[in-house]
């Protein structure tokens, strides 16, 4: 039965009555070509990739061709040797730009997905053919509502980058446009008729998410549909070229009182919805700087600048770039930084920096216990996390770094270790804590390559302790305290209303009680099902029983003059095509073991 419960009509699509075999669902898939076809071809990549015993589970079995059914999901799919990360890399891979996308943000959660599998996930590549730069520039055009030749002096047709969301051109402002003529810039656009693309993908994702939840409880664990509405928000906020410009001038208003961190202008009079101008920055690639060794760059000094202005990021500002790689950063001599793509970048309220803060602190004073509290209080723990267990293992993880050299310190490694300890006791992180400690991951290794004697505890202990300081000020805890009271005075002010309701419901009966239950749906759609099949298996019983005594039988039919054996042969053929749509049906259930 298609997901919103009603069936489908197989004269108008040939294999759309195969949803008769999907459980019902609370999700609404549209039930069109398009996404029949979709399910189709998700199935067979998956299958034809070793995770055919997924589709059968996930009831998809259906979609994949007899033949190859038997042979993939019966355990003989091509990659079914291959590691489990590389194979759904090849999956994501073959399902093209939403797919690349979901794998890449998956890599970002180590403390979801296991290590092996976040490093193949995190070599995706996001490159697809360029689009036709005739329809570049009729998109630019129609986002700045003037002819491309108008807002640009030149503008070059080879981009300089391809994804399957946007690609990137070189252009140069005219004057009515930047402050001064001739100035560089980059032009990001999007991708046309990306948004349909992954509108139907994002369906599909959600659908199947729900129902790997609820039929295969090992992938529950993972939680999917927490996951798939993430994937959706990080997905939908990279297409909207309008919250990146803002997010970038807010990033670079709050980065201005730091002459060596340079970030690059949104030009807004160019920037609309699927268009995005950006000034160009100058500077040497920090890949070169790592491996040329440039005399002209002050290493030391770098390397200091790079953990405060990140650190800043982190404690102070509470907006960070989440993907400082090497390739991001532009050096000019002897050690500014200009940062570049802000396609990836975190955002920490108060709250959440109050707990990280809280975090950090029991880490060096040796309180695990205060740790558990503050992924309780985030609600991090999942209802199978033994608390007693999380804080030995994390009192254990604090005792092995404690006192270690600051040579022998690797902070990847140790992110792994707390991303696969939370995972073991089924803790999940705020996505924008992994960002964080993915982004400190990268910039600490960076900054150790640069100056090895750089002491990292040094510059982050007094920071935390003004921090800590400065979140105890007696101003902030007035603050604090008078909003918890105006809280506490709308409860009171409220509270006689609530219960008066409450006891006039009680008195007039229309008190009522929602009972919620979980997956029944599914054991009636089982039973519905039972019920068919054996119902039709006990019409074919007495086709056959009633054909066979007709055949032994002699006489004629009345007013035909035809012999009865030929009523009887009539239904045996009926019984012999029913039983044989029996057992189609059956096969393509999946269910016949």
């Amino acid at each position: 039965m298609p997901p919103d419960g009603r069936r489908a009509g197989a004269g108008i699509f040939p294999r759309a009555a195969s949803w008769l075999m999907l459980p019902v669902v609370n999700l609404r898939l549209p039930r069109t070509v398009r996404s029949i076809d979709r399910v189709r071809q998700i199935a067979q990549v998956l299958s034809r990739h070793g995770f055919g015993h997924v589709v059968a589970r996930l009831r998809l079995a259906q979609y994949v061709p007899l033949p190859r059914r038997w042979q993939e999901i019966g355990g003989g799919a091509e990659g079914a040797t291959e590691n489990l990360g590389r194979r759904l890399a090849a999956v994501c891979q073959e399902l093209g730009p939403t797919f690349v996308k979901l794998g890449q943000m998956l890599s970002t959660r180590p403390d979801v997905v296991p290590a092996d599998i976040v490093a193949e996930l995190a070599r995706l590549q996001d490159r697809v053919p360029p689009f036709d730069s005739a329809e570049a520039r009729r998109i630019v055009a129609a986002n700045i509502g003037a002819a491309i030749e108008e807002g640009f002096v030149s503008f070059e047709d080879v981009p300089l980058a391809s994804g399957s969301i946007a690609q990137v051109h070189r252009a140069v402002l005219a004057g009515e446009v930047a402050d001064a003529p001739g100035r560089p810039v980059v032009v990001k656009i999007k991708r046309p008729g990306i948004e349909d693309v992954v509108q139907l993908d994002m369906a599909i994702l959600r659908w199947i998410a729900q129902l790997a939840e609820r039929l295969v409880p090992e992938l529950a664990l993972y939680r999917p549909t927490a996951v798939i509405e993430e994937f959706e928000r990080t997905l939908l906020r990279e297409m909207d070229f309008i919250n990146e410009a803002a997010t970038m001038q807010r990033f670079a208003e709050a980065m201005s009182e730091d002459p060596w961190f340079r970030t690059p202008r949104v030009y807004w009079e160019a920037t609309g919805p699927s268009v995005l101008t950006l000034e160009m920055l100058e500077g040497i690639s920090g890949r070169i700087v790592l491996a040329e060794r440039p005399p002209e760059i002050d290493r030391k000094a770098l390397a200091a600048r790079l953990a405060q202005g990140f650190l800043r990021q982190y404690l102070e500002i509470g907006l960070f770039h989440a993907d400082p790689h090497p390739g991001n950063l532009l050096i000019t001599p002897p050690a500014g930084v200009g940062l570049i793509d802000f396609g990836l970048t975190g955002q920490i309220d108060d709250q959440m920096l109050d707990q990280l803060v809280v975090a950090l602190v029991a880490a060096f004073n040796h309180e695990p216990r205060v740790i558990v509290e503050v992924l309780a209080d985030l609600n991090c723990l999942g209802d199978a996390t033994d608390r007693h267990q999380l804080q030995r293992e994390l009192g254990e993880l604090i005792e092995k770094y404690y006192g270690l050299p600051l040579h022998r310190f690797d902070m990847q490694t140790l992110f792994y270790e707390i991303t696969g300890l939370l995972r073991r006791n089924t803790v999940s992180l705020p996505r924008e804590f992994v960002l964080l400690g993915k982004s400190l991951v990268a910039i600490s290794g960076l900054c150790l390559q640069l100056d090895p004697d750089l002491d990292l505890v040094s510059i982050v202990r007094p920071r935390l302790r003004r921090l800590t300081a400065r979140r105890l000020e007696p101003g902030r805890l007035m603050r604090s305290a008078t909003i918890t009271g105006w809280h506490l005075l709308n409860i009171l002010k409220s509270a006689p209303g609530q219960m008066r309701d409450v006891f006039r419901r009680l008195a007039t009966g229309q008190w009522h009680v929602q009972i919620r239950h979980q997956n029944l749906d599914d054991l009636a759609h089982e039973i519905d099902r039972a019920s068919n099949r054996l119902s039709f298996s006990v019409i074919i019983g007495a086709l056959v029983i009633g054909s066979s005594w007709i055949i032994t039988n002699p006489g004629q039919l009345p007013l035909v003059g035809l012999p009865l054996s030929a009523l009887g042969m009539l239904g045996f053929l009926i019984a012999g095509f029913m039983g044989l749509w029996l057992v189609v049906a059956i096969l393509r259930s999946g269910k016949l073991s």
